[in-house]
């Protein structure tokens, strides 16, 4: 077997394994928040890009502005998002998220990283030391082939 087919290979199993992993802890935190997945990518949205329009979470989510803005009555309702006029345009929305809703996705990310600590510490300083390397390559060439598409 050649050598990028074996890289090709391992890259594919690490990756079944880490989408597994992490949809468990996604499906985890869905069911302990009580919240619906498109809930829960708009507030990832809003933590991850910013204030934006209601118009942008429906592309985002590829749902209709009627849809959007009906799921986001929700997330205002919970006290997550902040609904605001636009300064510039009376008749658009911003949408932002509340400390609560902030403090919701902190724990998110927060449980991600703990599986990662933990992965992380069962690994000794000499097998950590190569995968570093690795992974830096692969995430530099990973963000080189994002910038040509």
């Amino acid at each position: 077997m050649s050598q990028a087919k074996q890289l090709s290979e391992v890259l594919h199993e690490w990756a079944e394994v880490f989408m597994r992993r992490s949809m468990r802890e996604y499906k985890r935190f869905m069911d302990e928040s009580g919240l619906s997945p498109g809930q829960i990518h708009t507030l990832m949205r809003l933590h991850f890009g910013g204030e934006c329009g209601v118009s942008q979470i429906g592309n985002h989510l590829g749902v209709t502005n009627a849809a959007a803005s009906q799921l986001i009555d929700r997330l205002v309702q919970l006290g997550l998002v902040d609904r605001s006029e636009d300064p510039n345009d009376r008749r658009v929305k911003q949408l932002a998220l509340t400390e609560p809703g902030q403090d919701l996705i902190q724990q998110a990310v927060a449980a991600k990283r703990r599986w990662m600590e933990r992965l992380t510490d069962s690994l000794s300083t000499e097998e950590q030391a190569p995968i570093t390397t690795a992974l830096s390559l692969l995430t530099d060439a990973a963000q080189r082939l994002d910038a040509e598409a």
